[in-house]
């Protein structure tokens, strides 16, 4: 049985998402759909891109993955349907799967050419599904485009680093329900620039020295659970998706506040981390191995 997701910026109120679901079903009753959001921002490509990369795993291999963010075709928006990682994904050619494959090698990448075929002023709707059915009958993407090489990059997808390697400057792209907000800069890109120096990073007025690896690791368990204050504390960590995030723990914007709410962080907001050299010592200056601190 086929499994289709959808991704988009539909919302709620309207009737896109159900009416997409409903044409799935007329060509394929037994398929499975699941929502991974319809809540994205509106025409916020990083953030789609943020969310499927991080949703997509989590789905069995054959999946089907319908992303609607700014789908409407015109000659700088052309539709595109990607096999990567043994998963298909459907979208515009709009820096959405950028994220994706700058980390894994796309299989195939056509350019679908059936718009002909079809009258269409809901490209999802009218477009995509149809494709993704087609797929879920076991149909080739030869069938429904043309082999293309290369997709449109995303913009500030790759964070900063200046030429001495002292300095790394990524942006915020997504925020999360909790009001965390999370940058570009990933745990393997971060230690790869670290190579083991202190570091600070900075966010408006803020300064954190360290990263934690869960947002519990602020809270220290051998005080008395009524002598904490722990809730609304700032953090920094690696998050599941090994993106570096800002947080508050236990956030609440109607109480304790968020990241968002209380740093002032907003969507592309900069975070820029700096690197502090490692000591040298003078040549001749190391204490000696056979000194003991007790000759002193």
């Amino acid at each position: 049985m086929a499994i289709i997701t959808l991704t988009t910026d539909f919302g709620e109120k309207d009737y896109f998402g159900g009416a997409t679901k409903g044409a799935i079903y007329s060509e394929l009753p037994d398929v499975r759909i699941v929502d991974i959001s319809h809540s994205v921002s509106a025409f916020n490509i990083p953030e789609a891109a943020y969310i499927i990369q991080n949703a997509y795993t989590s789905f069995p291999k054959g999946t089907i993955h319908i992303i609607g963010i700014d789908s409407e075709i015109n000659p700088e928006n052309k539709h595109i349907a990607i096999k990567l990682d043994d998963h298909y994904f459907i979208c515009a050619n709009n820096g959405i799967m950028s994220m994706i494959c700058s980390e894994i090698a796309p299989e195939k990448i056509v350019e679908i050419n059936i718009h002909d075929k079809i009258q269409s002023s809901f490209p999802v709707l009218d477009v995509f599904v149809k494709v993704a059915c087609h797929i879920a009958r076991g149909g080739t993407l030869e069938v429904i485009g043309k082999p293309i090489s290369e997709i449109c990059p995303i913009k500030n997808i790759v964070p900063y680093v200046n030429d001495d390697k002292t300095q790394i400057i990524g942006s915020i792209i997504y925020i999360d329900n909790y009001g965390n907000v999370v940058t570009n800069i990933k745990r393997n890109f971060f230690e790869t620039v670290q190579k083991g120096r202190d570091f600070e990073i900075s966010a408006r007025n803020y300064t954190f020295k360290k990263i934690h690896n869960k947002y519990s690791d602020i809270v220290n368990f051998e005080i008395p659970e009524n002598k904490r204050h722990d809730e609304g504390r700032k953090l920094v960590v690696f998050n599941s998706g090994d993106f570096l995030e800002i947080a508050v723990y236990k956030s609440n914007s109607a109480t304790v506040g968020s990241a968002s709410t209380l740093l002032g962080l907003r969507l592309m907001d900069t975070v820029s981390i700096n690197f502090i050299p490692n000591p040298v010592i003078p040549k001749g200056s190391e204490i000696p191995q056979n000194i003991k601190a007790s000759d002193f």
